[in-house]
């Protein structure tokens, strides 16, 4: 699938590069040992944006097979942090919504069920949809009815013509991953009652801008999403944005209502995140090239830090690989001769090594084992719970380093 040629939401050929992080790996591509003498796939991983409508998107499109049905590697449920907001966005739907056990909840990209699991708990029927094979058989097996497969028009019709509409559709960091959210959006429309409501929940361009949160860039993310262009995109479909709700989990997301026009009223808070996103100039061009900069600076301050330790004689680790780790080891240059090993809770990923830097990935209990003077957390949007979870570690005198929005030490 090529470079696209123009704007993924309104088609428009007015797009221009503000960020180029240069050809990596797959982000979630974790190779086993016995494969490491194959030739290792890198695609461009470059961010466009369209002067029409607004949009931030990557210019090129990796196959969705490639990154979603080869061994998928990530499991929602990997933290308390996240489980728990999942579970809170399903409280918080069901009653507001006044959901029954006649109401269909319908979650698309379900993963292992997480977020169905707490609508589940509210009383409401529920189905899960995700392309990844593997995790579709896992959610099954949890008791979350999953359908292993793409969300395309065709697999909307037939989940109407056999579950009936769903009164909620929710879309949990991958409404950015669709591939030709025409489709989707036509999808959506199908299944949705008229009035139900289309909920997706995804990280907001403008805390990454702001934070420089650029490692959440990579191939599984086409879109970096906010505000106005889905405003403008939704026209087309007779749809509209009714309310936006702020969080802070994955470094600061945006919950979207999205209904049938005129369905509900509309909330103030679409204005107040409309006037922040203008505050903070994400549509502006000459403030996207200055995030550009700082995101190079970044990368000399992070690989700085890293090599005046390796001087020291300090050892240094690396603890959680999410894939957003992946993004900033790949660009910073920061490989197995840089760190010594890799930790990691989730067990799809163990044994294996990080894609493009190839740093083995061991549990997380070799940390106290083998006792690195410093460990560099990836997964720095839940580092709280990281750290507390490694206190052993902590108090044997290793240090942590976190990566984003500067690198500290802690």
């Amino acid at each position: 699938m090529p470079t696209i040629k123009k704007c993924r939401f309104c088609s428009s050929k007015n797009l221009e590069l503000f960020l180029d992080l240069g050809f990596t790996a797959l982000a979630d591509a974790f190779i086993a040992a016995e494969d490491l003498k194959e030739c290792e796939p890198r695609f461009p991983l470059k961010v466009m944006f369209c002067k029409n409508c607004g949009l931030s998107q990557l210019s090129y499109t990796v196959d969705p097979k490639l990154l979603y049905q080869k061994d998928y590697p990530y499991e929602s449920s990997i933290t308390k942090t996240g489980v728990s907001h999942y579970h809170n966005f399903a409280e918080s739907v069901s009653r507001d919504f006044n959901l029954d056990r006649k109401d269909l909840v319908v979650d698309v990209g379900s993963n292992i069920g997480t977020l169905l699991e707490g609508f589940k708990k509210t009383g409401t029927k529920i189905l899960g949809v995700d392309p990844a094979k593997n995790i579709a058989r896992a959610a099954n097996k949890r008791g979350i009815k999953t359908i292993g497969d793409f969300f395309t028009l065709e697999l909307a019709q037939k989940v109407k013509n056999r579950f009936g509409q769903a009164k909620i559709i929710t879309a949990t960091n991958v409404f950015a991953h669709v591939y030709d959210h025409d489709q989707f959006m036509k999808a959506v429309k199908v299944l949705l009652a008229k009035d139900g409501c289309f909920i997706f929940e995804s990280p907001h361009l403008l805390n990454l801008i702001k934070n420089l949160e650029y490692d959440t860039i990579y191939h599984e993310h086409l879109l970096y999403l906010s505000l106005r262009p889905v405003i403008k995109y939704l026209e087309k479909f007779g749809m509209e944005v009714f309310k936006v709700e702020e969080y802070s989990i994955h470094g600061g997301s945006i919950r979207v209502f999205i209904a049938n026009k005129n369905a509900y009223k509309k909330d103030p808070s679409l204005a107040k995140i409309l006037e922040k996103e203008d505050r903070g100039e994400i549509y502006s061009l000459p403030a996207l090239n200055i995030f550009a900069q700082r995101v190079k600076n970044h990368r000399k301050e992070l690989k700085f830090l890293i090599g005046k330790l390796k001087k020291q004689g300090k050892t240094v680790a690396v603890v959680s690989t999410p894939a957003k780790g992946m993004t900033l080891l790949n660009y910073c240059g920061i490989t197995k001769e840089d760190v010594d090993f890799a930790t990691e809770k989730s067990t799809l990923k163990i044994g294996r090594v990080t894609p493009g830097t190839y740093i083995p990935i061991f549990p997380d209990s070799e940390l106290a084992k083998r006792r690195p003077d410093y460990a560099l957390l990836l997964a720095w949007n839940f580092s709280k719970e990281i750290m507390s979870g490694l206190k052993e570690y902590k108090d044997n005198g290793g240090k942590f380093i976190i990566p984003i929005p500067k690198p500290k030490i802690i």
